[in-house]
Parts: structure tokens; C-alpha cells; sequence
């Protein structure tokens, strides 16, 4: 990974990750494949991790979590039984499945009173407050694109790029500079033009262009320079302009002293 560090904290916990994974299984948590899960929740972790997102200790409790039901899903069925009589108090599958609902019940909650919330500021309106990810003001239909959405997308990406690549044979080891890529994106917003998240990355030659055209979203999302939506939940991501103080002709980093995103190994 290169040295250039994005200051992007995630505020969202361990559950709210399982909560997105169940979601786009489109499935009842009871019936809910924790073995997949497990493996998403982990390779989403360890992106994050990649991109030097900062997360919570707790992200890391869940993973080993879900890699002992993981393993014990795995064994044979006899073995599972065996395992099961084994352990102490109840089932850990069982047990955070139990939490999954009940923390989807509080979550439900809080969603339903920021509904009426907005509904009462539509009636006696306020200063806005913080917008999450570069949120337009203006909510109309749209939901919100969490950072799990964008690694989710990034994720897609990664696997497209590495299988094109794959086929074809080649090893692309050219360097990028975030930096380089900021400026790019300044560009193209500048000259007017909104476009979907695939298509920032419908050019991208390999795994570190992908990773310093990632890093320079995140960066630009931070400054509030450009702005990010969704219709509905999963669907496609528009960047657009955002509005941010230092607007998008602020001063960048030299290309020249910049640090570059170097091979990354798995």
C-alpha cells in the first residue's frame, strides 16, 4: 500500500456491516448463510484495511467471530453435533443471529424517527446538519450511499479487473499517484459531466490504478468536492459535483512528490 494516507473514519459498526451483507442477500436473517457472510464480512474488512480506512477494533472481534462459526459450519455433521455438545452456553451462530435481530429492531427504530424528523424540518426548517459521504441537501427519492455501498462497488471492480486481466494474460505494473487521480476527477466534474461510479473505473488497467482511483474519491468525498448517490438501496452510484469551501479548483498535491500506488500483494 502506498504511503499516501486518506483520513476517512467509518462511523458504522461490525453490526451494521452484517446488516448490509444480509440486506443484499435479499433473504430473512434466520435464513441468512453465515458461511458466505463470513466470507464477504472479511474480504470487506480486509479492503477496508487495504485502503487504510479507519475502523473500530470491533470489525476485527467480528471477523475472528464469524471464522469459528465459519469453521464450525464446516464441519461434518457428526462433527458439528459433537462440537455443539462440547461448547459451553448457546450456539454462537444462533447467539448472533439473536443479535442481528434485535440490533435490525433498534435500527428500524432510529431510521423511523429520523423519517419524522425530516418530515418536521420540511414543515419548521433548520440549518442542515453534517451530510454523510457528500449527500446532496436536497434527499428527494434518494438513500444514502454508506461506505459500505462504496466498498462494496470498489469490491466488484477489483474482481472484474483481475478476472479481465487474468484472461488476458498480462501483468500491468504501471504506478498512479492519488494525487494524479484527484486531479482527474477535478476534470472531468469541471467540465460539467456527472457519471456512475462503474464508469470511473470502466478505464482502469489494473489493481493499483483501481486502488488510486478509489483513494482519490474518498479523499475528494471527504473535502465535500464531490458528491455521491444513489437511487435505491444497491443500485447504481452518481459522483456529481459537490460543495465544498475550497471548491474543486483547489491546489492538489504535486504529481512529482506524491507517493504512488505500488503492487499490492493479496
Amino acid at each position: 500500500m502506498a504511503d499516501y494516507k486518506v483520513k476517512f473514519e467509518v462511523f458504522e459498526g461490525p453490526m451494521d456491516l452484517l446488516l448490509y451483507l444480509v440486506k443484499k442477500e435479499e433473504v430473512d436473517i434466520y435464513e441468512v448463510n453465515l458461511t458466505k457472510i463470513a466470507r464477504e464480512f472479511i474480504e470487506y474488512v480486509d479492503l477496508m484495511r487495504e485502503f487504510d480506512i479507519e475502523i473500530a477494533g470491533e470489525f476485527l472481534v467480528m471477523a475472528s467471530t464469524l471464522v469459528y462459526i465459519k469453521s464450525k459450519e464446516l464441519l461434518p455433521v457428526d462433527q458439528q453435533v459433537a462440537a455443539e455438545d462440547d461448547d459451553e452456553g448457546e450456539d454462537p451462530r444462533w447467539e448472533l443471529i439473536r443479535k442481528l435481530v434485535e440490533y435490525k429492531k433498534f435500527k428500524d427504530a432510529a431510521d423511523k424517527l429520523e423519517t419524522l424528523e425530516h418530515r418536521q424540518e420540511d414543515v419548521y426548517p433548520r440549518l442542515p446538519a453534517k451530510q454523510t459521504f457528500g449527500m446532496p441537501e436536497d434527499r428527494g427519492p434518494r438513500v444514502e450511499v454508506s461506505i459500505f455501498d462504496l466498498i462494496n462497488a470498489v469490491n466488484d471492480v477489483i474482481k472484474r479487473v483481475e478476472e479481465r486481466n487474468a484472461d488476458g494474460g498480462e501483468i500491468y505494473d504501471e504506478q498512479f499517484t492519488v494525487a494524479e487521480k484527484i486531479t482527474a476527477i477535478r476534470e472531468r466534474i469541471l467540465e460539467g459531466q456527472s457519471f456512475s461510479f462503474a464508469e470511473l473505473f470502466a478505464e482502469a488497467a489494473g489493481r493499483n490504478e483501481v486502488v488510486a482511483t478509489f483513494l482519490a474519491m474518498l479523499e475528494l468525498i471527504r473535502l465535500r468536492q464531490i458528491k455521491i448517490t444513489q437511487d435505491d438501496a444497491f443500485s447504481e452510484i452518481m459522483i456529481t459535483e459537490g460543495e465544498g469551501d475550497d471548491g474543486l479548483e483547489a491546489t492538489v498535491p504535486s504529481t512529482k512528490t506524491s507517493e504512488t500506488i505500488s503492487d499490492i500483494s493479496e
